[in-house]
């Protein structure tokens, strides 16, 4: 008998109009709390976080917190979600510094890292993780608007904050790069999204070898379809309905699976690894 190829619906259809999204609107809300232990992998260190409001970044701010770290968040203007964020950390027993504003401007990268600065007094981990993302159904609709706008998001604020944090980060520090999936097998719908996340591995790559010298490591984390608040803020209803379900494992992953990558790259257990990428997605066999 042959098989349905419909998806399965593994939550209820939703949109939201503006992006990166709010998490506090989803539904079910993405699960970001570590299901670790907490220990202290990370103690005492100073993280600074893009897109640490919600979705992966939230994740990861818990994650970091569990194990010790105090964290920066810097995120656009979702407040909320960024109060809950840093709620979380400080009932893990660290300290959160919020720092909204568009990092997508330069001068505003160099102002987070300044008041991370001011508040820590140095950056040990720096985590690229913001993105945005428009889907288009042909390649003549990517307007020069569009191109400039995921450009400048997903991948100049890496090259701005990775510039400015370098002189307060010591030797056994380390940058962790969020890409994606896309970058290795290409989206029919998010190709300048996807061109952004390859150029992040090649970042990556080569930032990885301008500082092995100086001892700061330099790594990547391509997700597959993760359950963030960018979902619901890009895609239809129906597609969110069934969003990650064309996956080995049939679902999305939640935030706090992914975290874990993150935990691992920043700790002194990856003090081996430079120049590599982790890819928890589901399944899905890429070339890395």
């Amino acid at each position: 008998m042959q098989k349905s190829s419909k998806k399965r619906t593994l939550r209820p259809p939703q949109r939201q109009l503006r992006q990166p999204g709010i998490e506090h609107k989803m539904k079910p809300l993405p699960e970001a709390a570590p299901q670790a232990a907490p220990g202290g992998r990370l103690q005492d260190k100073v993280a600074l976080i893009t897109g640490g409001d919600s979705g992966i970044g939230r994740a990861i701010a818990l994650a970091f917190a569990a194990q010790g770290a105090d964290v920066a968040i810097a995120y656009l203007d979702e407040t909320e979600d960024a109060q809950a964020t840093a709620q979380g950390v400080m009932e893990r027993g660290r300290e959160a510094l919020l720092i909204p504003g568009d990092i997508s401007r330069e001068k505003h990268c160099e102002k987070i890292v300044r008041l991370t600065v001011k508040k820590y007094g140095r950056i040990d981990i720096l985590i690229n993780n913001a993105a945005v993302q428009y889907p288009q159904k042909k390649i003549s609709d990517i307007t020069a608007k569009q191109l400039l706008k995921t450009f400048s998001v997903n991948i100049f604020p890496q090259f701005y904050l990775a510039r400015y944090a370098l002189p307060y980060m010591a030797r056994g520090s380390n940058i962790i790069n969020t890409t994606s999936v896309t970058a290795y097998r290409g989206s029919a719908h998010l190709v300048d999204y996807a061109a952004t996340k390859g150029a992040i591995v090649s970042f990556t790559r080569s930032l990885s070898s301008m500082l092995a010298d100086k001892g700061i490591r330099v790594n990547g984390v391509a997700p597959g379809p993760i359950w963030t608040p960018l979902i619901p803020a890009t895609f239809p209803p129906d597609h969110v309905a069934n969003f990650g379900s064309d996956t080995p494992l049939k679902r999305a992953g939640e935030p706090w699976e992914v975290a874990g990558c993150y935990v691992f790259l920043a700790s002194e257990e990856a003090s081996y690894i430079t120049g590599q990428i982790l890819h928890p997605n589901g399944g899905e066999i890429v070339n890395s």
